[in-house]
């Protein structure tokens, strides 16, 4: 089969972006080409996060995210200051604000030491000297965590990328995919590509494209909604950095944090519920397909039995400010109602098994010449460059 071009990538966020990026720095004549279903590069989780460059920490020691976030927060620093882009290495706290938090804290402290992370225990008055507003028992700083703009960093690897010869197409839909010995052909509204190689990095669609493919991914993307709020511009001197709580290992979000962001505001957030649909922002927003393949996923209901305490509480948060502030103030006890001004919401694109097991790293598979990245959320845009790299160096391998 000729092919249009050598390697076809599918989505348009920051991880299919430093895929080819990476590409175009594999060899000469290495041809790329992104496809892009929306008219906007990163619009879905790289534009919807709350711009944290993190440090490694709360990742089981050896896995791919402890190794790639770890030294992907030095190379996104390296990377923003060298193109040019906001960034700001601000550490962060994570605080215990109640003693049955203790000893996950001290866990914590022993995984980031055996992530190589620098990090300095505090006791209260620790604590207030780095953010004098913030109130616990014990916490950690951690130094090498920073913030910047993702979306400009998305936009960056597709600017290096396209200087190097790649394609990207906008407002392309991936509708049909047939697989042949020596290629692939992919089917869109205008007309077929055929490609070596095809390499899925649809993020919230990325096990949709598996199996369009041909590939059973052994997974399902369950969306879960992270609602934020902001402080209002008059009370943004409450918090100088980042601070955080203490995570409960048992689930993957981290709980109500506080964000200062790159160009001056604040976030608080996110609580995490389900979403309705894969790319549902708000209540208001339903999918019936999306909602039904969820409803009929045996892992979504295993979930549901194991985590229904803690949904229940990040539904009541949801749906009651007074409750969302009540978890702010256990970290920040100044912040009123008033002081939270509703802003956009993001979907987490969580990979889960069959079984109800919520998928704990990156995750790549694929059979012959497609590769699919089917669980890359939180650190994956810290980690995006060595995600793009390990991509890229697979999709290059296949002859």
């Amino acid at each position: 089969m000729k092919h249009d071009v050598r390697v076809l990538v599918v989505g348009g966020g920051i991880v299919g972006l430093s895929t080819a990026y990476a590409l175009t720095l594999g060899g000469p004549g290495v041809s790329v080409t992104v496809l892009e279903k929306e008219s906007a590069l990163a619009t879905h989780q790289t534009g919807r996060n709350s711009g944290v460059i993190h440090s490694g920490v709360y990742y089981r020691p050896g896995s791919l995210k402890a190794r790639y976030a770890t030294g992907g927060a030095r190379e996104m620093v390296e990377f923003c200051r060298d193109q040019g882009i906001a960034h700001e290495v601000t550490g962060k706290l994570v605080v215990a604000t109640e003693r049955s938090e203790l000893p996950r804290l001290a866990a914590l402290a022993e995984r980031g030491r055996a992530n190589g992370i620098p990090l300095l225990e505090l006791d209260p008055a620790g604590i207030r000297d780095h953010e004098p507003e913030v109130t616990g028992l014990a916490g950690l700083h951690l130094a090498t965590t920073g913030i910047c703009d993702y979306t400009a960093v998305a936009h960056r690897y597709a600017a290096l990328a396209g200087e190097r010869g790649a394609e990207l197409r906008l407002s392309t839909p991936v509708l049909d995919i047939a697989r042949r010995a020596d290629g692939v052909t992919v089917t869109t509204p205008f007309g077929e590509i055929r490609c070596a190689v095809l390499v899925n990095c649809a993020g919230l669609h990325s096990d949709r494209i598996a199996r369009l493919a041909g590939d059973d991914p052994g997974v399902r993307i369950v969306p879960f909604r992270g609602e934020y709020y902001e402080l209002a511009p008059a009370r943004r001197s409450l918090v100088r950095g980042l601070v955080y709580p203490v995570p409960d290992p048992a689930f993957p979000f981290l709980g109500v944090h506080l964000t200062r962001g790159i160009h001056g505001d604040v976030h608080v957030g996110p609580n995490a519920v389900p979403a309705l649909a894969r790319e549902g922002y708000d209540w208001r927003t339903v999918n019936v397909r999306d909602l039904a393949e969820t409803v009929r996923f045996p892992g979504a209901w295993t979930i549901a039995r194991r985590h229904w305490r803690y949904e229940l509480g990040e539904l009541h948060r949801s749906l009651s400010k007074r409750a969302f502030t009540a978890a702010v103030r256990r970290l920040l006890p100044a912040v009123t109602e008033d002081d939270l001004l509703p802003t956009a919401a993001g979907v987490r694109a969580q990979a889960v098994a069959r079984d109800g097991t919520l998928l704990d790293d990156f995750a790549f598979a694929g059979t012959g010449r497609v590769i699919h990245v089917l669980n890359a959320p939180s650190p994956a845009a810290t980690a995006s460059l060595a995600i793009g790299r390990e991509v890229a160096r697979r999709a290059l391998a296949i002859e």
